[in-house]
């Protein structure tokens, strides 16, 4: 059996790591050992807190609407309910892009809310 040398491949496996790991602090950046275990626990952080946010992101939009909702004299819980009673299908994303930036055409769909809530 001829003999295999490892040199190549391992040089380049440790390679990536210390390539991925750049940034980190000490030894974490330098050492295998240490970058590996820091770059697959970051690795952890950095799926999780994809989902993560997701959630954050969909608290803040609420939050946002709410205040306009306020504003309007309306809640939130209200608002989203007028505005599923009147078919209007307006992600939460897009509600408070137009509560921040359009407040004009938020108070319109607040007044498309009431209605549909009143009626």
């Amino acid at each position: 059996m001829t003999r295999v040398k490892t040199n190549v491949a391992s040089r380049k496996r440790k390679k990536k790591i210390l390539k991925a790991a750049r940034g980190f602090r000490g030894g974490r950046s330098k050492l295998i050992c240490s970058a590996r275990e820091t770059l697959e626990k970051a690795l952890q952080y950095a799926y999780r807190d994809r989902r993560n946010k997701k959630r954050t992101m969909r608290r803040l939009w609420i939050v946002r609407i709410n205040a306009a909702c306020r504003l309007n004299g309306l809640s939130y819980n209200r608002f989203i309910q007028g505005l599923k009673i009147g078919d209007v299908t307006v992600d939460r994303k897009m509600l408070a892009d137009l509560a921040v930036k359009d407040p004009k055409s938020f108070t319109m769909l607040a007044e498309v809310a009431k209605q549909s809530l009143s009626a």
